[in-house]
C-alpha cells in the first residue's frame, strides 16, 4: 500500500508497460493496481517489523522463478544450460567451453574450432557441432529462429 510503489505502477501502466504487483498479503493494493497481481501469503513474520525473513525470501523465490521462465521463453537456454553467455573474461570462456561440451559431447579440439568459427558465441557453436553447419550458417539459422537454439536445430535438419 506504499504510495510510492502504487504511484510507480500507475505511471508504468499509463506508459503502456506491463505491470506485476508482487506482495505477501492477500488483497493487497499493489496486486490490485498492477495488471498481474501475485500474492504469496506467508503469514506474520517471526519478528514484527522485519520483512526480510519470510516475506523477503518468498519474494526472492518468486522473482527467481519469473526471471528463469523469462530466460527460457527468450531462448537463452538449451535444456538446463544457459547458452547466451558473453565470454568477456577467462572464467566465462571456460564456462562457455563447458556448456558447449555438455550440450554436444564434443571433444576439446572440436569445441575450440566451433567457438573460433562463431567468435566465441556458445549458441552458434553448439549449432555448428550438432547440425554440422559452418559459423555463418549457424548465425543465420539462429536469426531465423528468433535466437532459439532448439528451433534453429530443427530448421537445420532435413
Amino acid at each position: 500500500r506504499t504510495p510510492y510503489a502504487l504511484g510507480a505502477v500507475a505511471y508504468a501502466r499509463s506508459r503502456g508497460a506491463l505491470t506485476v504487483g508482487l506482495a505477501c498479503n492477500a488483497g493487497s493494493a499493489l496486486a490490485a493496481a498492477a495488471e498481474h497481481g501475485i500474492e504469496v501469503v506467508v503469514g506474520p513474520e517471526l519478528l514484527t517489523g522485519s520483512t526480510r525473513l519470510k516475506a523477503g525470501t518468498a519474494q526472492k523465490l518468486v522473482l527467481n522463478m519469473l526471471s528463469t521462465i523469462t530466460m527460457i521463453r527468450l531462448g537463452k537456454t538449451y535444456g538446463n544450460l544457459m547458452v547466451d553467455v558473453r565470454a568477456s573474461n577467462e572464467k566465462l570462456r571456460a564456462r562457455s567451453r563447458r556448456i558447449v561440451a555438455l550440450a554436444t559431447g564434443a571433444d576439446d579440439d572440436e569445441i575450440e574450432r566451433a567457438l573460433a568459427a562463431t567468435g566465441g558465441e556458445v549458441k552458434p557453436a553448439i549449432l555448428v557441432l550438432l547440425a554440422g553447419v559452418d559459423g555463418p550458417a549457424a548465425a543465420r539459422l539462429l536469426e531465423e529462429s528468433g535466437g532459439h537454439l532448439r528451433a534453429a536445430l530443427a530448421g537445420a535438419r532435413p
